[in-house]
């Protein structure tokens, strides 16, 4: 059984995510911004991920 849900992009903030149940996966995406991040929905480790406009020194600044 697959479902989609509308969700905010967790990368651009736009009204355009998707989230997509696909059995024991989910793949968060954006149009908006090109977000992509496929995940184990029963272990929550990362599969594939894409995420233009985030660098790691951000990411960094943004955990201290």
């Amino acid at each position: 059984m697959s479902r989609i849900d509308k969700i905010r992009c967790p990368n651009c903030g736009s009204q355009h995510g998707e989230r997509h149940y696909i059995e024991n996966l989910t793949r968060t995406q954006c149009l908006e911004c090109d977000y992509l991040m496929v995940t184990d929905a029963t272990t929550g480790e990362v599969v594939e991920a894409y995420a233009p406009g985030l660098y790691m020194h951000q990411l960094n600044s943004c955990s201290s």
